[in-house]
């Protein structure tokens, strides 16, 4: 094939050359183009590059030219700049619900939106806790089919699991299908995605770990649900479901030391009324689900944190902490 009849591609290989290998750091000389374009078998002067950069230009690429040592052409501002790229890579290592090979992918998707020499800066190691990625490599795709459902008003169905010490998958309801209209998805503290939905068969709201769904599918049935989910609050029921452990709803009286006032509002939100009471302290009430979860991040407030109302969930609250105490003591070796 001719340089002559590759001319119609020169634009596109400047564009991808500028985009792979320019960046503010290390801009690309004109005669580096011009031989790179060569072995295209383009054929380039110094005179069009600089027509074919103000081309790009118009086109919408934000093509700079860098005077000085080194000089040179690149691209400086991109769809994605390189801090919010390596917030991008940090969320991805840091997600359980998404395995070691699909983060690996991802990650390279989002190096290809960089300069090469910037894709290097996006191999980093962010410490999580040492916290397992998990297995089911399912769960990338049933979150996709999950936002589908909800955005199309369909109800799904899919087997529901747990697994055992053998690490085998022991499925729930003897293997049946729960049928599920799904209202949300929240991601939570322990970064796993969470379903929220009207269960078909329990007649009421319920959330289920989507990495221990099997087999989902969106169905052609419609959405269905009660009052509750005409009105439905995502983030007001992520609130109130500690780590999504179910339990008994209803209003929580605290009784806290006023350094606690950040804590109480980054767990319920700003807009909780705090009510200043004697000694250095505040109350509030807040709609919440008493479950075994919450009590445990109550205890781990200490004593300056009370818990006051209702007088059911003070008593389930003591009994719990009687249970433990009771508890015998590992034997020693």
């Amino acid at each position: 094939m001719s340089k002559q009849s590759n001319q119609k591609l020169k634009l596109l290989i400047l564009q991808d050359l500028l985009l792979r290998r320019g960046d503010e750091e290390h801009p690309i000389p004109t005669q580096e183009l011009i031989d790179e374009l060569a072995r295209s078998d383009v054929a380039a002067e110094r005179k069009s590059i600089y027509s074919d950069m103000e081309t790009l230009r118009q086109f919408g690429l934000d093509v700079q030219f860098k005077k000085g040592k080194p000089s040179g052409w690149f691209v400086g501002e991109r769809d994605f700049q390189l801090p919010e790229l390596k917030l991008l890579v940090d969320a991805v290592q840091s997600s359980r619900f998404i395995s070691r090979k699909k983060s690996a992918q991802l990650i390279g998707k989002l190096e290809g939106l960089a300069s090469s020499w910037q894709a290097g800066q996006l191999q980093r190691q962010v410490y999580v806790d040492e916290r397992a990625k998990t297995v089911n490599e399912e769960v990338y795709y049933a979150v996709d089919a999950l936002h589908s459902a909800i955005a199309q008003n369909r109800a799904v169905t899919f087997r529901y699991f747990d697994y055992d010490v053998r690490k085998e998958k022991i499925y729930r309801r003897e293997g049946k299908r729960y049928a599920v209209s799904p209202y949300g998805l929240i991601w939570g503290d322990e970064n796993f995605y969470y379903l929220v939905g009207w269960d078909h068969t329990k007649g009421e709201l319920r959330h289920y770990r989507v990495d221990r769904m099997a087999g989902l599918e969106v169905t052609t049935l419609p959405r269905l649900g009660d009052e509750s989910c005409k009105d439905f609050n995502l983030a007001e029921y992520g609130r109130k479901h500690f780590n999504m452990f179910s339990g008994r709803e209803a209003p929580i009286r605290l009784v806290c030391e006023d350094r606690f006032v950040n804590v109480m509002l980054d767990r319920f939100g700003r807009d909780v009324m705090l009510i200043p009471e004697e000694d250095g302290r505040f109350a509030l009430t807040v709609r919440a689900v008493a479950s075994p979860q919450f009590y445990g991040w109550l205890f781990g407030l200490g004593p300056g944190v009370r818990l006051t109302s209702p007088a059911w969930a003070v008593e389930e609250y003591q009994q719990m902490l009687r249970t433990a105490l009771d508890q015998p003591a590992s034997a020693q070796s």
